[in-house]
């Protein structure tokens, strides 16, 4: 009898551990679900709080949750730590510009740019380096508009407003106090060649242009890094180092004269406040 409860106790036990088991599976899939964080969740990373410390990520091999191939050619790899890169320049609207000093220029594996480490008072962050950035340079953003234009020194940020016509610029704002989204890649740029009003129209490196608010802010200068595109990987392995995975082979270079043909530059895109979210609720038409 001892014996046979006891082995109804083991089998118990078991059962209860399969369950918490399962219990916590479940949760760590819903919290993933629910706000994607549950990855650096497990790594004892807040991700609610900005830090300096390169996070350490799962390489994805082109796949997405359900396991099947999203994109195509990528996969293996040299692991990579991401850093958390802030975009947003925006200094004071009022008064004396924010002034940074850059502590170090160090190679992002996650990107094609340098980036730079900062420092002002109390804080440290990384930004997107410029061209000709250095440790030990003092660097400006402010938020104010002027109305007189200002002297436009490579790896401050100024309201677009502020800067007088062809002064090359990166990291450029669509909106207003919303962070870079254009021009953050190796070597590029825009270039600000008209104001109309409140707006300014800025021609990027494909001659497309786009015309957004005297309020967004942008970065002097062009991106660090330009000699990215020119370096020759040399050899199928190295390329394997740099997660690029072979092609299938079906690919061929076109030329001009049955391939790709040239197109008209498009119109200019106008970038102005978002709209109003769309309502909800549906109704049923009979």
């Amino acid at each position: 009898m001892a014996a046979a409860s006891l082995s109804q106790l083991m089998k118990s036990l078991a059962r209860l551990s399969l369950l918490n088991h399962a219990k916590s599976r479940q949760s760590f899939h819903t919290s993933s679900i629910v706000d994607g964080k549950a990855k650096f969740i497990k790594l004892g990373i807040n991700v609610d709080r900005y830090t300096l410390r390169p996070i350490h990520l799962p390489k994805s091999g082109g796949r997405g949750h359900d396991g099947r191939i999203q994109t195509h050619g990528v996969g293996g790899g040299h692991r990579q730590c991401y850093r958390m890169v802030d975009f947003k320049r925006i200094g004071p609207k009022t008064g004396e510009p924010l002034v940074e000093r850059v502590l170090a220029v160090r190679y992002d594996p996650c990107r094609s740019a340098d980036i730079a480490v900062v420092a002002g008072g109390e804080k440290a962050r990384y930004i997107v380096a410029s061209e000709n950035m250095k440790a030990g340079d003092l660097i400006k953003s402010s938020g104010e508009l002027k109305k007189i234009t200002v002297k436009a020194i490579e790896g401050d940020s100024y309201p677009l407003g502020s800067l007088p016509l062809g002064t090359l610029v990166h990291n450029i704002e669509i909106y207003p106090e919303t962070g870079g989204r254009v021009a953050r890649a190796a070597g590029t740029c825009g270039q600000l060649i008209k104001k109309i009003g409140d707006r300014c129209i800025i021609r990027m490196p494909s001659k497309r242009e786009m015309n957004v608010s005297e309020e967004c802010t942008a970065t002097v200068g062009r991106v660090s890094n330009i000699d990215h595109n020119k370096q020759h990987i040399g050899s199928a392995s190295r390329a394997r180092w740099f997660g690029i995975r072979p092609d299938s082979g079906w690919k061929q270079k076109k030329t001009g004269y049955n391939g790709r043909k040239i197109k008209p530059v498009k119109p200019v895109v106008i970038h102005k406040a978002s709209k109003a979210p769309a309502s909800a609720i549906y109704k049923d038409t009979v």
